[in-house]
């Protein structure tokens, strides 16, 4: 099993091939439908981001409300398609890497193999144990959106699949 740990590089994630076992490691940003609408249009209107792209992987989750003393609540994967009209100016704008669960439309694959980035999917229906694998997690951009808000999250051996190489091949 290999693993991965971000910022990464595009570079880097060339090597991994659709289908292989992954351990993720380092910091991601979460963002789901509201987020990615939001970057998206800030990209169209030449706005500055609230957040950076570059060598990042964004993970499809809205977090649930957290217990006393718990770092974050249930993070269970959601349905990635919900993003796939936004897929394609994040990725142009630097970020290699999406986490999320089920297929991806055409134009997204297209655009993963295109900018070099890879698609990795996790285990839908498990956020408990998911949230096992978060070691911190704060708010850092649309506090506004609650749990949708981009939260920054530092993962250790958080598993995924890579579902979508950098060369467009997919599981």
């Amino acid at each position: 099993m290999k693993t991965i740990t971000f910022p990464a590089t595009n570079k880097k994630l060339s090597k991994l091939k659709a289908g292989e076992l992954v351990l993720l490691y380092g910091t991601i940003i979460t963002g789901r439908d509201q987020v990615h609408k939001q970057l998206a249009d800030k990209l169209r209107l030449k706005k500055k981001l609230p957040v950076n792209l570059k060598g990042q992987a964004i993970y499809y989750v809205g977090p649930t409300p957290c217990k006393p003393g718990e770092i974050v609540g249930s993070c269970g994967p959601t349905t990635s398609r919900r993003m796939d009209a936004f897929t394609p100016a994040l990725l142009k704008a630097g970020l290699t890497a999406m986490i999320g669960k089920g297929n991806r439309s055409k134009e997204v694959i297209k655009a993963v193999k295109k900018y070099r980035a890879v698609y990795f999917a996790t285990i839908g229906g498990a956020g408990a144990y998911l949230k096992k694998k978060v070691t911190s997690a704060k708010i850092i951009a649309f506090p506004e959106l609650g749990p949708e808000a981009v939260y920054e999250f530092k993962i250790a051996a958080f598993p995924a699949i890579v579902w979508i190489d950098s060369r467009g091949k997919t599981l």
